[in-house]
């Protein structure tokens, strides 16, 4: 296993282990900085979704930094084990690991969010599957985060506010109904 180093909050500094899972790039420690700099660096009493798991790094972010709940979603065996240890060993009484696959997730789910990180596996078509239902689990003024393996400008009626690149990662954070 690797780790990665979560960057802020209440965990900052703490590592946690990352599976060996074919096609899983934790978000890089600069873009996350660069991240919760434009969501602001407390989410204290924010719903936050992670929807592609992986490593877990954006929900654990998320509750370190004060979220009143972080969902995280993983349908990879190994990769949700490493997430419910991270867990345990943080603590993370806010933290809800789920194994599954995110569209069956997203056509379920009875609840908003304020906050929904997407960073699916790269051109695999992720951000076209869920597209048609966000608007089922997104607060209308919640905030969309989404990378990618290329530019992002609207996501189901969000519009991109900020943007930026690093490396072959495209991320960028969307807002509610702009028009």
């Amino acid at each position: 296993m690797s780790r990665v180093r979560i960057v802020g909050g209440a965990w900052r500094s703490r590592l946690i282990d990352v599976a060996h899972v074919t096609g899983l790039r934790p978000t890089p420690d600069r873009v996350r900085e660069t991240l919760f700099n434009w969501l602001g660096q407390e989410l204290e009493g924010l719903h936050c979704l992670d929807l592609f798991a992986g490593s877990g790094i954006l929900g654990f972010e998320s509750a370190s930094r004060g979220a009143a709940s972080v969902v995280m979603v993983e349908r990879d065996p190994k990769a949700h084990a490493a997430l419910t240890a991270n867990a345990k060993a943080l603590h993370a009484g806010r933290v809800e690991i789920v194994r599954g696959d995110a569209v069956r997730f997203l056509q379920s789910a009875s609840r908003k969010f304020d906050v929904v990180f997407l960073d699916p596996p790269y051109k695999q078509g992720w951000l076209e599957r869920v597209e048609p239902l966000l608007e089922r689990v997104l607060q209308p003024d919640g905030w969309l985060y989404a990378e990618a393996e290329a530019p992002v400008t609207r996501l189901a009626g969000w519009q991109t506010i900020k943007q930026g690149h690093a490396g072959q990662v495209h991320f960028h954070l969307l807002q509610g109904n702009q028009e």
